[in-house]
């Protein structure tokens, strides 16, 4: 496992021509914060987090491009912080902080789509909540995060096939609510926090050598969404602890620069961005600055249709 850091090794296309007009999409059933999203099946999904009032969401709710609705319970009561990943319809709630505490979940739970069943999966090595997860090569891979004492910079990866966790390089350092993509076959971790400490540090992994590298640096902050559309990497929302701020802020990775673009109409914390067909959706998050574990969610979601 390699830890050594090389030289700024962005591959990003060039990619000026995003131009997102936000618009307000159909609301979430419950405001949610500190949750999960995720695209299945040609569907978004919106897994645990806290409410409008601060308390734990057990109901999963599923968005077909239209409207929401009520599909499941998420199992063991709720849990925020988690971090969510789907490979071949299935569903990953992986970890997390058990319903508005510091605690944190070794568990993984598994919902199957086409079934409408869930069922466990390994847990994982470290009970932990905060980090992120993306899928690479049809593995997920679990970076980041926290357990009841301190930031980690664990990364570790799931095979589905074997129902297995590997440790891998772990990130350069301990670091919360980091953003992850995946961009030209690399893993990019981007932002994070420790404490009240936020990062706008940008590191690249790569699986073929397990090396981290540098990427373009971003202004400090944590628990900002990431997608990629267009061929790079779209930055949104997330918090600054060094401004007391929830941040509206959206950017385009073009080349090894971090270029603005319109921001959100509604900041947010916890800004959970995914793709479904050819539209960028953020959904929920807290539009409160400081709140953690028991963050008042928001039902606000937000579009715009990609033109690439």
């Amino acid at each position: 496992m390699a830890t050594t850091i090389a030289p700024v090794a962005s591959s990003a296309p060039s990619t000026s021509r995003i131009e997102p007009s936000w618009s307000a999409a159909p609301p979430l059933l419950r405001a949610r914060s500190a949750h999960g999203v995720v695209v299945a099946a040609g569907a978004l999904y919106a897994v645990g987090g806290t409410g409008e009032d601060g308390k734990p969401i057990t109901e999963v709710e599923r968005f077909d491009g239209a409207g929401w609705i009520d599909v499941t319970v998420l199992p063991g009561g709720g849990v925020n912080a988690p971090s969510v990943a789907a490979v071949d319809g299935r569903i990953y709630v992986i970890g997390g902080f058990t319903g508005t505490s510091s605690r944190p979940t070794d568990e993984v739970w598994v919902y199957d789509v086409a079934s409408a069943t869930w069922s466990t999966a390994a847990a994982l090595p470290t009970a932990s909540g905060g980090h992120a997860a993306t899928v690479l090569d049809n593995k997920i891979h679990v970076i980041g995060g926290g357990t009841a004492r301190s930031t980690i910079a664990d990364h570790v990866v799931y095979d589905p096939t074997t129902d297995a966790w590997a440790s891998v390089a772990p990130l350069p350092q301990a670091e919360g609510s980091p953003a992850a993509v995946v961009l030209n076959e690399q893993l990019w971790a981007i932002g994070g926090r420790s404490g009240r400490n936020d990062f706008g540090d940008v590191f690249i992994y790569d699986a073929a050598t397990d090396a981290w590298s540098n990427g373009p640096a971003i202004d400090p902050r944590g628990t900002a969404g990431a997608v990629v559309a267009c061929g790079t990497i779209l930055l949104v929302g997330g918090e600054s602890q060094a401004t007391d701020q929830v941040l509206a802020d959206v950017f385009a990775l073009d080349g090894d620069t971090w270029v603005p673009l319109q921001p959100l109409l509604t900041p947010r914390s916890f800004a959970r961005t995914v793709v479904l067909d050819d539209a960028v959706y953020v959904v929920g998050g807290s539009t409160e600055y400081g709140s953690s574990h028991a963050s008042r969610g928001s039902s606000a979601v937000e579009r715009f249709t990609t033109e690439c």
